[in-house]
């Protein structure tokens, strides 16, 4: 190599970025500014999770449903310019269910993105609906990535039901479990692609249903467990997080005040309420997330090089 050559190329080298990332963990709208030499990103986005539902005045026979988990999706090898600021979202998780004087739906969740929602985005869940309705787990867009999984549906005149599991980033969140009859109390369902699992109903009226699972943000890992539906007299188990995300919380049992189990980190469902003779809430969504990586043309979800480095 002659000298004039090897003084380019190390001029060359010494404008490439090392490898690098950043996350975005906290509700709100940010601006991401490029690096000097990151000309490509890859990017994952997971919307916030659905609350759970309670019923209000409080009835002894009926529950509330479960939030929705937040999707999940991504973007690799986006082309990016230095110095340049690109929009990033980060989608808050919906709150819980509660108060007077009707069944009390759970806020949605919000949409998490980086650039515009057609970029990459992981959709909110819906909250729990009025009466015993679960919420529908959020979608995604992007390369790839999964739907959050559905919240259960409270079941004839029955407590409250778990909240659906966050999107993966090859499958679909967990849905959550629910007690309907003394045969039939299924589990909160697993996640799939790396997902959330779903929460655990509750099986005896006065105690919360769990939250759903939520999903990490460091590329696709092991599946989330569903949430036990316990036997009597205790609450719903919360869904095991996906991919190194966090769990959701089991319900709160009595004494009082119980409340749904909140959904984990991140974009985990939260839990349906029965609250028995007195009134409280369904749980909380969990919050979104963003998270970039560079250089996106070696970096890429669900799994290339994408740890923390």
């Amino acid at each position: 190599m002659t000298g004039v050559t090897q003084a380019v190329f190390m001029n060359q080298r010494s404008f490439a970025a090392p490898p690098g990332q950043q996350a975005y963990t906290t509700a709100g709208t940010y601006s991401w500014v490029a690096p000097t030499g990151v000309t490509s990103v890859s990017v994952v986005a997971v919307g916030g999770g659905g609350g759970g539902s309670t019923m209000s005045p409080c009835n002894c026979f009926n529950g509330g449903g479960g939030g929705g988990g937040g999707g999940l999706g991504y973007k690799n090898n986006y082309s990016v310019t230095p110095g340049s600021s690109y929009t990033v979202v980060v989608g808050g998780g919906g709150s819980g269910g509660g108060g007077n004087p009707s069944y009390n739906p759970g806020g949605s969740g919000n949409a998490s993105y980086f650039v515009n929602t057609s970029t990459a985005r992981g959709s909110g869940g819906s909250g729990a609906g009025t009466g015993n309705s679960g919420g529908a787990g959020g979608a995604y867009a992007g390369d790839g990535g999964g739907n959050g999984g559905n919240g259960a549906t409270r079941r004839n005149l029955k407590p409250g039901a778990g909240g659906g599991g966050a999107g993966g980033y090859a499958g679909s969140g967990g849905i959550g479990g629910y007690f309907n009859t003394f045969c039939d109390y299924p589990n909160g369902a697993a996640g799939s692609g790396g997902g959330g699992g779903g929460g655990g109903g509750a099986y005896t009226n006065g105690y919360g249903a769990g939250g759903g699972g939520g999903v990490g943000l460091l590329g696709q890992g092991s599946n989330g467990t569903g949430g036990t539906t316990k036997l009597p007299n205790d609450a719903g188990g919360g869904g095991g997080g996906g991919s190194g995300g966090a769990s959701g919380n089991n319900g709160t049992i009595p004494p009082y005040p119980t409340y749904g189990g909140a959904g984990g980190a991140y974009g985990g469902g939260g839990g349906g309420n029965q609250g028995g003779t007195n009134c409280y809430r369904g749980g909380a969504g969990g919050s979104g997330a963003v998270r970039i990586i560079w250089p996106g043309n070696t970096r890429s979800f669900p799994s290339t090089c994408t740890g923390n480095l």
